[in-house]
């Protein structure tokens, strides 16, 4: 398949087409890192206001889940980044092999996130007014923290959701040869959103489980 064949109506050449993808999947990651900028400063004003129960929060999270969750998504930007490669150079055999194994690397990571979830559901820990855990190492407030934990975790598994899809999607396209040497650029725009949920998370982790 050649450029010109994905060339849209609107645009005069490829390369026009695709300098306007890139600013606009930029500017839409510009708009992605405002929301949880926005997210992550509250989060430090409150923790600076209320450090004892954001200690006390903390405590209630499993640090070797969170570190082995962010080893999963770093080894997924990795096989990512991978697929891409392979793609520039139509080795498209290894390119699917990669979004696969990015794939899995994101359904285990839900899967950590899954668990994680159900034990604190078990135990009655909910965001703010449905909080109900009233056991050893609880403080008066502590559903605040857990309204910041559900909210910014919860809000960054639903965008690792949206970023299998995209690959799952990447991964159909280059199965129909959409996607190859000559025309790999929505796999890098895939990519690009996969590695700032990656990134997120490497913020995530240390702000939520690593409170002192």
């Amino acid at each position: 398949m050649s450029q010109n064949q994905n060339v849209a109506h609107h645009f005069d050449n490829y390369e026009q087409q695709v300098r306007a993808e890139k600013l606009g999947m930029w500017l839409f990651l510009a708009t992605e890192i405002l929301m949880f900028g926005g997210l992550f400063v509250a989060y430090l004003i409150y923790s600076r206001e209320y450090p004892i129960i954001f200690k006390a929060g903390a405590e209630f999270l499993d640090w070797k889940k969170g570190a082995i969750n962010t080893i999963v998504l770093l080894v997924s930007s990795w096989t990512m980044a991978m697929s891409i490669y392979y793609a520039q150079k139509d080795q498209i055999k290894k390119s699917q092999r990669m979004l696969i194994f990015t794939l899995f690397c994101g359904f285990l990571f839900m899967l950590i996130k899954y668990i994680e979830y159900t034990h604190k559901f078990h135990d009655g820990i909910f965001p703010g007014g449905f909080f109900s855990y009233t056991g050893e190492g609880f403080v008066e407030g502590l559903p605040l923290y857990f309204s910041f934990y559900y909210l910014m975790t919860g809000l960054h598994a639903s965008h690792v959701l949206i970023g299998m899809a995209l690959i799952f999607w990447a991964l159909f396209g280059t199965y129909k040869k959409r996607i190859n040497s000559q025309h790999y650029m929505p796999l890098e725009y895939v990519g690009l959103f996969w590695h700032l949920v990656d990134l997120i998370w490497i913020y995530l982790f240390p702000l939520l489980y690593l409170v002192e």
